[in-house]
């Protein structure tokens, strides 16, 4: 094993999605009637723009998706909106911080990782840009350059649970399958990591299993249990 793939949201930064994108939803809303749009209709569009993204088929970027499908139902000019959004990611969402409960046992995890020479990447599905990604990857009180790779939507053409998704990541930073672990918390996300060939570990204090899928013969614990095993690993240096 040479290459750790994280999850971010429930895995490393600790959340319930659900009161997560409740909160989001709410301040998008909030910045919508303040910004002249409808709230409703632009909450819609962007929705239906992460369905495209969840969706994609890697013939253009998430971002493009993304605009193609929120300018179809919206019009206008993508600048005119793009300044609202850019606003949006450096105010209100930032508000969201209390929605989340950050761990030292993400750094410890990371740490651990980095101490014995493995190569990381921030594998956190792509359907926000990066000015939102690393706003969380803030929040969880990690550094940035200590990942390889932090897929956003400006860098990524497929989302989880594609399989596409993970091969461009394999492919973007130089990796075989068969020399990676992929660490997350969403069985239906994360897991198909495994039909790849690569290692898998279900982190299980923010569980999403939503199909009540049999995890039960793959590796998971906790996040201590987390950072415990991870200490196990071989020196990569």
């Amino acid at each position: 094993m040479r290459t750790v793939l994280f999850d971010l949201d429930g895995t490393l930064l600790p959340m319930d999605m659900q009161a997560f994108m409740k909160a989001y939803l709410g301040e998008l809303a909030a910045k919508a009637a303040a910004s002249g749009y409808h709230p409703q209709e632009l909450v819609a569009a962007v929705m239906e723009g992460l369905e495209a993204m969840l969706n994609n088929d890697g013939a253009m970027t998430n971002e493009e998706r993304f605009w193609q499908l929120f300018l179809y139902r919206c019009g206008g000019e993508r600048e005119v909106h793009l300044r609202v959004f850019e606003d949006f990611y450096s105010n209100e969402f930032t508000k969201l911080k209390e929605v989340v409960q950050p761990t030292p046992l993400a750094r410890q995890a990371v740490q651990v990782l980095k101490a014995k020479g493995y190569q990381l990447v921030l594998a956190t599905n792509p359907v926000f840009p990066s000015i939102a990604t690393l706003t969380r990857v803030g929040w969880a009180g990690l550094d940035p350059r200590d990942f390889a790779l932090i897929t956003t939507f400006e860098n990524s053409r497929f989302s989880k649970p594609n399989l596409s998704y993970f091969q461009d990541i394999l492919t973007a930073v130089g990796a075989e399958p068969q020399e990676c672990l992929m660490i997350g918390n969403d069985v239906a996300e994360d897991l198909p990591a495994a039909e790849l060939g690569m290692e898998v570990f279900l982190v299980t204090d923010n569980l999403i299993n939503t199909r009540g899928a049999d995890f039960s013969h793959f590796p998971q614990g906790t996040r201590e249990d987390l950072v415990a095993y991870l200490t196990t690993l071989p020196d990569r240096m």
